[in-house]
C-alpha cells in the first residue's frame, strides 16, 4: 500500500477544494493578493500532485489592483457538472474593520486548463462560496452570511440560494439553513448528498490553533440541520505538539475505489512561538462513515503526518521533486511564479535581451498598487535559492534584487542599488510590521560592470543571504535573519490577522517613475 505524507501540498496552500472526475483529482486553493488567482493540482492516486492550472489569469476575471494584503481570493470552490467545470471564488476588498467587502462569482471551462471564462457576479453577502449540484439538476450556491451589527456574530450562518445556470444569476429567496455547532466563526461551507441526507461540512473555530472540520446533516436540503455526534469531524487542538496543527476548513471526496477522504488545511510551527513560516497548506485524511455519519479513520483523531492510500500500490511512490530551475529562455515563465495583485504586463519582458527577464522598476514593496515582482512559494524549510543578475543602476531610488516576502509589511529584501558616495552597492533592507531597518548601513561596494549572485537559504527558523561574483564563491551579506518575522501568527502580535505564506522572488523598484530596468538570467529554487 502506498502512502500520502502529509502536507500532501506544501507551502501557502490553503483553503482547499477537491474534485473527482473519473481517475483525476483535482485541488483547488485559495490564492489572496497572488496573482493569477487560484492554484488547481493535479493527482492519480491522491499522492502525487502537479500544479496544472490557474484560471484566473486575466484582469477581466481578477483585478486585486489596490486590495490590501491577506484580500483577494478567499476559499475557491470546484465542481463538474454536464462536461462543465464550474470555479466559485470570493474577491475580498476589504476585511479589517468589524464587516467585510467581499463579493462573489462564478466561471466555467470545459478543459480544466484551458481559458476560463469571464466571471458571473454571484452575490457580496459574505465570503467562502461554494455550488451544490443537486440530483435534480438544479444548482445551490451556498457561503457564509456576515452579519454587520456589532451587537450580533459577524459569522451570522450559512446562506443558501438557487443559482440559474440559464439567466446566469441568483434566483429565488435567499435562506440560513445553519447557524453552526456554537463552536465560533461558522464558514467554509459545502453540501454533499449520500444514502439519503444532504451533508453540510463546514470550518469553524476560526483560521488559529481551534480550527476545526465540522459536519451537520438533514432530509430536507433547506433544514434543519444537525450537528454530528462526532462532532468536531478534524481538528489537531488537542494535540498541541502534533506536527500539523490549526486543521479545518476541509472537503470531501470520493475515491475511483470507494474510499472516502477529506483534505483540508493545516500548518506546522516551528520555534517556541509556535510560528508558522509555510502558511496554512493542504492535508488529506480518510474518513468512514458509520450509522449515517462521517469520522476519522485513524481511531485517536489525531491528524497524520503518514496516511495510507489504497488502491495505489502499482503508482510511483517517488516524493515529488520541487527544485525549480527558470533560465528565461522560453516565451513564457514558470507556472510556479505568481506577480502581485495583476499581471506584470508591459513591467516585464522576454525578448528585450533574450536569455534574460528584463524587469522594469515600479513602486516600492510596500505598495498595494503596481509592484514589479514575481515569487514562487516558499515549500520546504529548508531551501536554497539564488538568482543571476545585472542592472546599472542609476540612483537610490533605482533598486533590484533578491526578496523573502510575506507581504508588503514583512520581508527581507537584498538589493543592488547605487548610493552617491559609494557607488554601486549591494544592501540589505527587513520590514517586520513595517518597522524597517538596514543592517548593512549604506552596503557594500560592489563592480560597476559584469553580473551579481544572490542567493537566500532557510534553515527552518533561520535565514541567510549570500552573494558572488563569479557565482562560485559566496559571502555572507548581513546577519542570520529570523523566518518566523514572515508568518501569519507574527502578524497577531498586532491584532491583525493575515493568511498567506512566505515567498522567495526577484523584483525591481524604481520609485522615480522612470521605469529603470534591471535584468535576470536565473532563477533556481533548490530544497536542502
Amino acid at each position: 500500500m502506498a502512502h500520502a505524507t502529509n502536507p500532501i501540498l506544501p507551502g501557502f496552500n490553503p483553503d482547499p477544494s477537491i474534485l473527482r472526475v473519473g481517475e483525476d483529482y483535482y485541488i483547488a486553493t485559495s490564492t489572496f493578493e497572488w496573482f493569477p488567482g487560484v492554484q488547481i493540482h493535479h493527482s492519480r492516486d491522491l499522492i502525487h500532485w502537479e500544479l496544472i492550472a490557474r484560471p484566473l489569469n486575466r484582469q477581466s476575471q481578477l483585478d486585486m489592483t489596490g486590495e490590501k494584503a491577506s484580500c483577494g481570493v478567499w476559499a475557491p470552490c470546484l465542481s463538474y457538472s454536464d462536461g462543465l467545470f464550474y470555479l466559485i471564488f470570493t474577491d475580498v476588498k476589504s476585511y479589517d474593520g468589524y464587516i467585510w467587502d467581499a463579493h462573489n462569482y462564478l466561471v466555467t471551462a470545459k478543459d480544466i486548463c484551458g481559458d476560463w471564462s469571464d466571471p458571473v457576479y454571484l452575490n457580496s453577502s459574505g465570503f467562502d462560496p461554494s455550488l451544490f449540484h443537486d440530483r435534480d439538476g438544479r444548482k445551490w450556491l451556498v457561503n457564509m452570511y456576515a452579519d454587520p451589527r456589532l451587537y450580533h456574530n459577524k459569522f451570522g450562518g450559512i446562506v443558501m440560494q438557487e443559482y440559474s445556470p440559464q439567466e446566469k444569476r441568483l434566483v429565488g429567496e435567499a435562506k440560513i439553513i445553519s447557524k453552526g455547532s456554537g463552536m465560533s466563526c461558522t464558514e467554509g461551507p459545502h453540501l454533499y448528498w449520500h444514502d439519503g441526507y444532504y451533508y453540510l461540512m463546514a470550518a469553524e473555530g476560526g483560521t488559529g490553533y481551534a480550527h476545526a472540520v465540522s459536519l451537520f446533516r438533514s432530509k430536507k436540503l433547506e433544514g434543519p440541520y444537525e450537528t454530528s455526534p462526532n462532532h468536531p469531524l478534524i481538528t489537531a487542538a488537542p494535540w498541541v505538539d502534533g506536527t500539523i496543527q490549526k486543521a479545518g476548513h476541509g472537503s470531501l471526496v470520493e475515491a475511483a475505489n470507494g474510499r472516502w477522504y477529506v483534505v483540508h488545511l493545516g500548518s506546522r510551527p516551528v520555534t517556541s512561538e509556535r510560528l508558522c513560516i509555510l502558511g496554512r497548506e493542504t492535508c488529506i485524511e480518510e474518513v468512514v462513515w458509520e450509522d449515517g455519519w462521517l469520522k476519522l479513520k485513524n481511531p485517536d483523531g489525531k491528524p497524520q503526518e503518514i496516511l495510507e492510500i489504497a488502491g495505489t500500490e502499482t503508482l510511483d511512490s517517488t516524493p515529488v521533486c520541487r527544485d525549480m530551475t527558470e533560465t528565461f529562455d522560453g516565451d513564457s515563465w514558470s507556472i510556479h511564479f505568481q506577480s502581485l495583485r495583476h499581471g506584470l504586463g508591459a513591467d516585464a519582458s522576454l525578448t528585450e535581451r533574450k536569455g534574460w527577464l528584463r524587469l522594469y522598476g515600479r513602486e516600492s514593496l510596500y505598495s498595494d498598487f503596481h509592484q514589479t515582482l514575481l515569487a514562487r512559494r516558499q515549500q520546504s524549510f529548508f531551501c536554497q535559492v539564488t538568482t543571476k543578475m545585472e542592472m546599472n543602476p542609476g540612483d537610490i531610488q533605482h533598486q533590484a534584487g533578491l526578496v523573502y516576502f510575506y507581504d508588503n509589511q514583512s520581508f527581507y529584501y537584498c538589493f543592488v542599488t547605487r548610493d552617491e558616495s559609494r557607488g554601486k552597492v549591494l544592501n540589505l533592507l527587513c520590514s517586520a510590521l513595517r518597522r524597517y531597518s538596514m543592517p548593512l548601513g549604506d552596503g557594500i561596494s560592489i563592480p560597476e560592470d559584469g553580473p551579481v549572485w544572490l542567493r537566500l537559504e532557510t534553515k527552518k527558523e533561520l535565514a541567510q543571504f549570500y552573494w558572488s561574483l563569479d557565482g562560485e564563491t559566496y559571502q555572507e551579506l548581513g546577519p542570520a535573519l529570523m523566518a518566523g518575522v514572515l508568518s501569519d501568527d507574527y502578524y497577531n502580535r498586532d491584532g491583525q490577522m493575515r493568511f498567506t505564506g512566505a515567498f522567495i522572488g526577484i523584483c525591481a523598484q524604481d520609485i522615480s517613475g522612470q521605469r529603470r530596468y534591471a535584468d535576470f538570467d536565473e532563477f533556481v529554487y533548490r530544497e536542502l
